[in-house]
């Protein structure tokens, strides 16, 4: 399936509804990292399990397991106690929230969590917690990496993001699951640019903001 998404900063990008033969898919978002390995771009293409919306009360959380050297940096119980610390009509439209597993394919394009519809997909980290990239970062993904712990640095060719289990996790659970969960609230919005401005502010209002006692939740 094919599907045009929104990036943010991270793979990290809905129900289908049917128009006569015409069947139309919901929006979906993703939240795409620095750069793939392979650094290729255009839409997030890797096979991906696809959970159609019912309006089950409750969240269901699917697990895959991260795949060799990666690893989930964050637990189910981390995602539950986040989400619990939110105004319950932010997590009620969340039916799905999977664990991802990351592929070869995936890696070519690699992303931190996407969403679709009512479902959202965390994507693992390599085990060693260092991402590498071939291209140098942009100066808003240094802005970003430095607010949750993240450290840019460059060796040899090649451009290495470090991140300790702390930071990490604080990344996952106060900027890439908020901000998912944005793309999941904004109903409204169809074009690209304005999905990534409204998930990019929520995550930082009720992700960041929030998580440092200033405002938000």
């Amino acid at each position: 399936m094919r599907f045009q998404g929104s990036k943010h900063h991270r793979l990290k990008i809905g129900t289908h509804t049917r128009c006569g033969s015409r069947v139309v898919r919901p929006m979906a978002a993703y939240r795409q990292r620095a750069g793939g390995k392979g650094q290729q771009t255009g839409a997030f293409s890797a096979p991906e399990r696809w959970y159609e919306p019912t309006g089950a009360a409750g969240i269901r959380v699917v697990h895959e397991s991260a795949g060799e050297n990666y690893v989930h940096p964050v637990t189910e119980a981390e995602v539950r106690a986040r989400l619990g610390e939110l105004p319950e009509k932010f997590t009620e439209p969340l039916e799905v929230l999977q664990f991802s597993r990351m592929t070869r394919k995936r890696g070519l394009f690699p992303c931190y969590g996407m969403q679709w519809g009512s479902t959202i997909y965390l994507y693992p980290i390599e085990a060693s917690l260092i991402e590498t990239y071939v291209r140098p970062p942009k100066p808003s993904q240094i802005i970003e990496a430095r607010m949750f712990g993240g450290e840019w640095y460059e060796e040899g060719p090649y451009w290495k993001l470090r991140w300790t289990p702390e930071t990490i996790r604080d990344f996952y659970l106060n900027n890439v699951l908020i901000h998912e969960l944005g793309h999941v609230l904004d109903t409204r919005n169809t074009n690209f640019d304005k999905r990534e401005q409204y998930a990019i502010w929520f995550a930082t209002e009720y992700g960041y903001r929030a998580s440092r006692g200033r405002s938000g939740a």
